[in-house]
């Protein structure tokens, strides 16, 4: 009688490098647009008036309160619904990145409201324009203050990632857990799959911990 299971085999390690490049693929997609939107909606907040901010805020709340795998579910069934169906990395790789960049946000604006203004006024006293004041002053220290912060976000996206296996993308976690029904050798294949986030994470944290005491020289 044949069994239902087969063994783990060297033919199953392509099929894990694909759930490994897919899970790449999209933390990198929505590190760089969430980053990207989070220094923008985050200066945003910081130079706009009560009335704008509290709006943005309130937009933002939603999206980091509302849990992740909820977004996912419902903006990939309203796409579908309304008859443009979206394949599962796109509207991942939306979902995930509008996610990040509310987080990112908050970063962000953190840095621009921490330069303080005697800096800023002195800049304005020496010539220079508003804009000249944001781009050689107020970017370049908001930005190098906010770097923990922002890697502890970014590392966390590639974690969140693994919830896009919901709506049917194929990443790490999903081909480990098709991997598991086949096999039925969780232990081996769930350690695997930590050591591979591991793997995916630690270049990203030990870069950024680098540059971080290289600013700090």
């Amino acid at each position: 009688m044949n069994s239902l299971f087969t063994p783990l085999s060297w033919s199953d390690t392509g099929y894990i490098l694909t759930g490994v490049w897919n899970t790449v693929t999209i933390s990198v997609v929505a590190i760089v647009i969430g980053t990207l939107l989070g220094i923008l909606v985050g200066f945003l907040r910081a130079e706009s008036n009560r009335f704008v901010n509290v709006l943005l805020g309130g937009i933002l709340d939603v999206f980091r309160s509302v849990p992740l795998i909820i977004q996912l579910i419902l903006f990939s069934t309203f796409v579908g619904a309304i008859g443009h169906p979206l394949g599962p990395f796109v509207a991942g790789s939306i979902v995930l990145s509008i996610y990040t960049m509310a987080f990112m946000t908050e970063v962000f604006r953190g840095g621009f409201e921490g330069v303080s203004q005697s800096l800023q006024t002195a800049a304005r006293s020496l010539g220079m324009t508003y804009w000249q004041t944001v781009y050689h002053i107020r970017f370049p220290i908001g930005l190098r203050a906010v770097l923990p912060s922002w890697l502890g976000v970014a590392l966390s996206v590639i974690k969140d990632s693994a919830l896009v296996s919901v709506i049917g993308y194929m990443e790490l976690l999903r081909t480990s857990e098709q991997l598991i029904s086949r096999t039925q050798q969780p232990l081996m294949i769930l350690i695997g799959v930590g050591l591979f986030y591991f793997i995916i994470s630690y270049p990203l944290s030990y870069y950024g911990r680098r540059l971080e005491r290289k600013m700090a020289l």
